[in-house]
């Protein structure tokens, strides 16, 4: 699965991340730090990348042009990176299934 990791998600996630995770990248990784949110929405776009994010900014683009790009929204509260990656694994083939399906473009993953 290829997924771009907002600027607000560390670099360092990548290491924790499993094989399932092995063509995904960074914002930073890119050399898209600091750069808008429109920009790096059509940089995935163009690259066929989903977007990780924390924050709503990604949802408010989706509503405006749609998707692609997909968006997964976590809506966690401050967590470490480590743990970030553990969601995301434990969620890996609900994100599987979320690329996968032509209808939806936003996932929101929360913590209960």
């Amino acid at each position: 699965m290829r997924l771009l990791f907002d600027q607000n998600i560390s670099h360092r996630i990548l290491r924790f991340l499993g094989s399932g995770f092995a063509q995904c990248t960074t914002v930073k990784n890119e050399n898209l730090t600091d750069f808008s949110d429109k920009k790096i929405w059509d940089f995935a776009r163009q690259n066929s990348f989903t977007i990780v994010t924390l924050d709503s900014d990604f949802n408010d683009l989706n509503s405006l042009f749609g998707h692609p790009p997909k968006i997964i929204w976590l809506r966690t509260r401050n967590l470490r990176t480590e743990h970030i990656a553990k969601i995301l694994i434990v969620q890996e083939i609900e994100i599987e299934n979320f690329i996968n399906n032509p209808t939806f473009g936003i996932l929101e993953i929360t913590l209960s």
